[in-house]
């Protein structure tokens, strides 16, 4: 008989997933619920769609005529999973009892919304959905002051959004930087510089106290107690204070969490129930904790590259299959302004959180050879474990092209190379219209590997 397969989720971990077990068994039934309105597209876009760079409709990439016709997968929309029995196999959605031989959950995160007086208010949103980013859309049209609570990724991407729509707008961060876990200070302390220049405000150090307002939002109160604290005025409050992942189905499975909140997997994309691993379901995005391929524990790796990933392999073996998803690096890569901004590995903070020492080596140069026009200046820095000269992380910062660099730094950090080793076997390709004869990432190595011998920097 034809396997039955179910996925929870439609985000890029669960239509992955769906997809990927249909390839591997076109023979089986599968079906996705979710409860979003809308499948197969990005949440990463939704800054650019709001500025006017593209359309809501065409961020879509498919609907779900599109996987019953052509790929035959079944997709119920606006369904909501409200109970699994792992014991019995089956899942309740939409009122209706469904058995399966593998269950795929990808469920995904939410955002965080702060424990404080007011976040329910009117004009108080998250960016995670469309709808999400309809209703942001909606309220520009009446607001002239935002404030963004939080300077992460999605947090600057969503303020230069607003400002390049005519907003007036200030970013808090409880922290004393902007991109804290990810970008060491003196590449964030540059990145902010170049929104500064652009006419956003940033109150750091100052986490989200209050919103105020008379059922609509007035204000927010940012910083410590009484004397220690900012009042803003605004007319619109965007949360980007991170991603918890949504464990109410796995937990009805009881199923392993993790000590950073997500469901504890293998290589294999199954999870554990009392530390063993249990068969016949697998669990894949922004909901799961992994392994870092840099440090000896866990990590999240809430990146929609990730969910591709994992959601391939749990697809592929819920069908039958043996994938396997290595540990990971979380390679980040994002544009703002003028600037690529990427990522990938260990920050100073992170690596100090592991418990690791660090030497870190940086360079600076262009994008293109120095004579040829249009070239961009572009910053590298490099990490290294200070006792194993292993490389553990990298940021860059250029004007373009910041993409395959770090894509080149992540595979180098992931099969565990040392500076040395990279520096003696690294090659890049050199035509003048694309970089320096002598790349920026090579230079930033050697500076690497001098600070390692302590040899004073150039």
């Amino acid at each position: 008989m034809p396997k039955n397969i179910i996925v929870i989720g439609s985000g890029a971990a669960g239509m992955t997933a769906a997809s990927a077990a249909k390839r591997t068994d076109p023979e089986a039934n599968v079906i996705v619920f979710t409860e979003d309105e809308h499948i197969a597209y990005s949440p990463c876009v939704i800054p650019w769609v709001l500025e006017g760079r593209t359309s809501w409709n065409d961020i879509v990439m498919h609907d779900p005529s599109f996987y019953s016709e052509e790929r035959g997968i079944d997709v119920r929309i606006r369904t909501k999973v409200t109970s699994a029995d792992g014991i019995a196999k089956t899942v309740t959605a939409g009122g209706v009892e469904y058995g399966y031989d593998s269950l795929v959950i990808a469920t995904g995160g939410s955002v965080f919304r702060p424990p404080i007086c007011g976040v329910d208010m009117r004009n108080v949103f998250v960016v995670r959905t469309i709808n999400d980013g309809k209703k942001i859309e909606e309220a520009m049209k009446d607001s002239k002051n935002v404030v963004v609570a939080g300077a992460g990724v999605i947090g600057l991407e969503m303020a230069l959004s607003m400002r390049n729509s005519g907003k007036n707008v200030t970013v808090v961060e409880m922290f004393d930087q902007i991109l804290p876990r990810i970008a060491d200070k003196d590449m964030a302390d540059a990145i902010q510089k170049h929104l500064c220049s652009l006419n956003i405000e940033f109150v750091l150090g100052a986490p989200l106290r209050a919103i105020e307002g008379d059922g609509v939002v007035r204000g927010i109160i940012a910083g410590g107690k009484d004397d220690n604290n900012v009042k803003i005025g605004c007319d619109m409050v965007i949360l980007a204070t991170g991603v918890r992942a949504n464990l109410e189905i796995p937990m009805m499975l009881g199923l392993d969490i993790g000590k950073l909140g997500g469901v504890v997997v293998s290589e294999t994309m199954r999870p554990y129930r009392k530390g063993r691993p249990v068969e016949d379901i697998f669990v894949a995005g922004d909901v799961v904790q992994c392994q870092s391929a840099i440090a000896d524990g866990p990590t999240m790796s809430q990146l929609g590259s990730s969910a591709v990933k994992q959601g391939s392999v749990a697809g592929k073996n819920a069908a039958g299959d043996n994938a396997v998803s290595g540990a990971v690096a979380s390679p980040w890569v994002t544009v703002i302004g003028d600037l690529h901004i990427a990522g990938t590995g260990l920050s100073e903070n992170l690596a100090g959180w592991y418990g690791l020492r660090t030497v870190y080596g940086k360079a600076n140069g262009y994008t293109r050879a120095r004579y040829y026009p249009g070239g961009k200046k572009m910053m590298v820095k490099i990490l290294a474990n200070a006792e194993t000269h292993m490389m553990i992380g990298a940021q860059l910062i250029a004007g373009e092209d910041a993409t395959g660099r770090i894509d080149w730094l992540t595979d180098a950090i992931i099969n565990g190379t040392t500076a040395e080793e990279f520096l003696a076997r690294a090659e890049n390709a050199y035509c003048p219209p694309t970089s320096m004869v002598r790349d920026v990432v090579i230079s930033a190595a050697e500076d690497l590997c001098d600070s390692l011998k302590g040899r004073p920097r150039k």
